[in-house]
């Protein structure tokens, strides 16, 4: 997949007056950076659900797995529509809202890639036998779990600190 550059517009009406819209190049190294993601999803019913994972951001999109019986594999079965969310939990720092379509990844060459990218990622987490996660790349390469990438349509960046910002990206 290619990366796009998105269109950049700062939300005046919700930024301080000195704010500057924050760079793609910035809000793209925060989502590579970040260890912990929210996914956001909708049930049939249409309530809500939300729920933290791990990710990577690779080749222009953010990537995710999980079991094929969890709710939110259930809930993006008819709904492809979600939004992923990262930053930090304190008044400082740059907030990340990505809004997208998931879309499965079954192809073996992607799937090795993005299993090399979380081992590379996570680390010890990931490739120890004592690590939290322990074997998932392996489930991620033998297709044991399902692999969504979600490529963003719109990003927005909520910069925090002396000076509030409210960043808008546009991918086309």
């Amino acid at each position: 997949m290619v990366e796009r550059e998105p269109e950049t517009k700062l939300s005046p009406g919700f930024s301080s007056d000195a704010a500057v819209a924050t760079e793609w190049v910035q809000g793209r190294r925060d989502l590579e950076e970040a260890e912990l993601y929210w996914l956001s999803t909708v049930r049939p019913d249409g309530r809500p659900h939300v729920t933290p994972l791990l990710g990577i951001w690779l080749e222009g999109a953010l990537y995710f797995c999980t079991g094929p019986d969890e709710r939110k594999a259930k809930n993006l079965e008819q709904n492809q529509q979600c939004i992923l969310t990262t930053g930090s939990n304190d008044l400082d720092g740059l907030d990340l809202v990505i809004e997208g379509e998931a879309a499965k990844v079954s192809a073996e060459p992607e799937l090795g890639t993005v299993a090399d990218t979380y081992e590379s990622k996570y680390g010890p987490r990931l490739t120890a036998p004592e690590g939290t996660w322990f074997g998932l790349g392996d489930a991620i390469r033998n297709g044991e779990v399902l692999v969504y990438r979600v490529a963003p349509s719109t990003a927005w960046g909520f910069g925090k600190g002396r000076v509030f910002s409210q960043t808008r990206w546009t991918f086309s």
